[in-house]
């Protein structure tokens, strides 16, 4: 790295899994070049993601305009810019800050010849490996670690509901997702669990509660809603002391695989194509992804719906129930 380069500003506003998937960036720079100071600038509901990084000097967060943040932000005096979102707002901020910058390619074309010709044109690479793309220039290299997610001591949950986590073999299942064509029917994972003597614990937000109180109440004593219990750093502290994660294309996925826990990840409308599936780095952890590969509609987004398009979601209604008598 240039040795005028003394303070870095990461930029990556949101989400949970993109954030998270953001972290080998900030631990390479950090190791490899221990002296030099790192902020992050991301939205403040994603605050509690980053505050407890080791790697990481100062978290700002983006609580108003680009603009005036960026303005803001000038006080700080940073020798470079790394950009991993990479949209209009990140332009806007950089044009301010008027400092040397590098971006991670985004591949907007060629998702967008997947989502709408199913042209597949996606390099076989993980968006990890193409954040570090940006790092380049300043000679920071991927160490093949995979991710990080730190969870502080005053979220380590000793039980929920009278259950012990430590003493208890659970798995546990993330049934939330920021839109409807990610999420798992309710009856999948209901019989899925009834086909097993394991305790599952639900995850997932506030607006997943009802949906958690429907599955625990037909699965029975063998299941627990922690759904809108708990904040994101307990939920990772419930994943990390499961036998295993289930869960849909989302953040508590990524977070699981910062944990090295073995996942089965469903997909619907999002493939696994775009390149954020669970990522271990190097070690060899046992992973599970199941999609229905006979749909000529899939993908139809690289986010997601409130409905099916096609008003059939045989995306997510014909994957098959998954046993958990293994786990």
């Amino acid at each position: 790295m240039d040795q005028h380069i003394k303070k870095i500003l990461i930029i990556r506003f949101s989400s949970i899994g993109d954030i998270v998937l953001t972290t080998p960036v900030v631990r390479c720079i950090k190791k490899q070049y221990p002296d030099v100071i790192i902020h992050y600038l991301t939205k403040p509901a994603f605050k509690e993601i980053l505050a407890n990084n080791p790697y990481i000097n100062k978290v700002h967060l983006l609580d108003k305009h680009p603009a005036c943040k960026a303005i803001e932000l000038k006080n700080e005096n940073y020798d470079f810019v790394i950009d991993l979102h990479h949209n209009l707002r990140t332009i806007i901020f950089k044009t301010i800050l008027d400092i040397p910058s590098s971006a991670y390619p985004k591949l907007n074309i060629e998702k967008f010849l997947l989502v709408n010709f199913k042209i597949n044109l996606m390099p076989q690479k993980h968006i990890v490996d193409r954040y570090f793309k940006a790092t380049e220039v300043l000679k920071v290299y991927h160490d093949g670690e995979g991710l990080d997610y730190f969870i502080p001591e005053i979220d380590r949950l000793s039980e929920i509901k009278g259950i012990r986590l430590n003493n208890t073999r659970y798995i546990t299942w993330a049934i939330g997702a920021q839109h409807f064509t990610k999420r798992l029917p309710n009856d999948k994972i209901i019989e899925s669990c009834k086909k097993s003597d394991t305790l599952v614990i639900l995850l997932g937000g506030k607006d997943d509660t009802k949906n958690g109180d429907e599955i625990a109440k037909d699965i029975g004593t063998q299941c627990i809603n922690a759904c809108g219990l708990l904040s994101l750093n307990q939920s990772a502290w419930v994943i990390k002391n499961s036998l295993r994660l289930y869960t849909n294309d989302t953040g508590l996925m990524h977070i699981a695989a910062a944990l090295k826990k073995p996942i089965t990840s469903f997909w619907g409308n999002t493939v696994p194509a775009f390149g954020m599936y669970p990522y271990y780095g190097s070690e060899p952890i046992e992973n599970s992804i199941i999609e229905n590969n006979n749909l000529p509609c899939r993908p139809c987004s690289k986010i997601g719906y409130d409905h099916c398009p096609r008003k059939h979601f045989k995306c997510m209604k014909n994957l098959p129930v998954v046993s958990l008598s293994d786990n």
